[in-house]
């Protein structure tokens, strides 16, 4: 399905002009990195493998001319012995992509889809080191499906609006 040309459109078209869609990161980041090793020494000494904890969120908001910030907020927890916390590393990782000439439709997608794919193995390797500086083996993250975890954001809203406003109440 496309979406009709407009009058402005058609006017830039006669003129010569490109209205093919264009998207580009212009700048990445680490916003936010923190790393705690709270029962050093002894979290060290742990026996066995400690039992891991990791959330993963996604944040996107408008900054105007076509500009977007994408954060990626990637929390690990990890416990040993005891349950005690061997380690705790968060990580705010952060894009500014430009989406220039994009239907409207297309810009949820991309930017809670497209853009966390892209820095999502830079964000990989910040936790992986931060994690080895700690004293601890690499943290290596799976690979994340966001394009699923988008579907089923969006089956949860088609949901919760066919259930009406009494949706979540007790």
């Amino acid at each position: 399905m496309t979406s009709p040309i407009t009058e402005e459109d058609a006017e830039a078209l006669a003129n010569g002009a490109d209205l093919t869609p264009q998207a580009g990161i212009l700048a990445q980041y680490v916003k936010d990195l923190s790393f705690e090793n709270p029962n050093a020494p002894q979290s060290l000494q742990m026996q066995g493998q400690p039992k891991i904890e990791i959330n993963v969120n996604v944040n996107a908001r408008a900054g105007g001319d076509d500009l977007y910030e994408v954060e990626l907020r990637i929390q690990a927890n990890a416990r040993g012995d005891g349950d005690r916390v061997a380690f705790a590393v968060e990580l705010v990782y952060a894009g500014l992509f430009r989406l220039a000439g994009a239907p409207q439709e297309a810009i949820e997608p991309f930017l809670i889809v497209e853009a966390p794919r892209i820095l999502f193995p830079f964000a990989r390797r910040v936790i992986a080191d931060a994690v080895r500086d700690g004293g601890f083996p690499p943290l290596m993250l799976e690979p994340i499906d966001f394009g699923g975890l988008y579907i089923q954001q969006l089956e949860a809203r088609r949901q919760g609006a066919s259930m009406g406003p009494a949706a979540g109440t007790a």
